[in-house]
């Protein structure tokens, strides 16, 4: 569903990425794991053509969806959970049309499966942290994607919402939907993962998800006094 091949990516003229490689089949939650800097997000943006590769070349398969972190997202913007979750389908609607009964189906859909269904008529500005995490998960699973791009989904949510979301993700891949994960969980990469990938600017190690218990390997892969300090927020 997605295969990455030697990516490079300069921002302000400086290296973000590096000849990185990495392939996500249908069925697979990859969680991507690194230090601040890392080129995490960068990469995910490359993925989606939000920004200018200097090298290399990404394939995808299927319709692609992305979560951004939370705080990319107007949250003062003057609409409600549903249609902030329907703005999810702009793509498939076209600008200034009207949303027809498919639309509205995969809305309902989204909804339900993040457990937003009671909360569909809310002011977005009113929700929780959890909340807010939940109508990003919905908006893009509106689109009806193979593939699933995550940047940092579980960063200041409740516990509840980061259950919710584990089993969530889970259900996804057993579908045979692909997905990226970004995340400074180890916990929850550990458990929902079905295979981690290590990146410090390039891809310096991959694995299943007891790679995340081997101290010695993570070390070597980040070159850190503390494995600690591989995920530090």
């Amino acid at each position: 569903m997605l295969k990455i091949d030697d990516l490079s990516v300069r921002l302000g003229g400086r290296p973000a990425v590096e000849d990185a490689n990495l392939a996500v089949a249908a069925g697979e939650l990859v969680g991507l794991l690194g230090p601040n800097g890392a080129g995490k997000t960068t990469l995910l943006r490359a993925v989606l053509g939000l920004v200018p590769t200097s090298a290399g070349a990404v394939h995808t398969a299927g319709a692609t969806a992305y979560v951004p972190q939370r705080h990319e997202f107007a949250w003062d913007f003057p609409i409600d959970v549903a249609g902030a979750v329907l703005s999810g389908r702009v793509r498939t609607i076209g600008w200034l049309r009207r949303a027809g009964a498919a639309d509205r189906a995969a809305v309902d859909e989204a909804l339900e499966r993040t457990g937003l269904g009671a909360l569909r008529r809310r002011p977005i500005g009113e929700l929780s942290g959890g909340q807010r995490q939940r109508v990003l998960v919905a908006r893009a699973l509106a689109a009806q994607p193979r593939l699933l791009l995550l940047d940092e989904p579980f960063t200041g949510v409740d516990v509840p919402t980061q259950e919710l979301l584990n089993g969530l993700f889970g259900e996804l891949a057993a579908e045979g939907r692909a997905l990226l994960m970004t995340t400074h969980d180890l916990a929850a990469a550990a458990r929902t993962c079905t295979r981690v990938v290590l990146l410090n600017r390039t891809v310096v190690d991959e694995g299943g998800p007891e790679l995340l218990s081997d101290p010695a390997r993570m070390l070597r892969a980040f070159g850190l006094d503390k494995a600690a300090e591989v995920v530090a927020p």
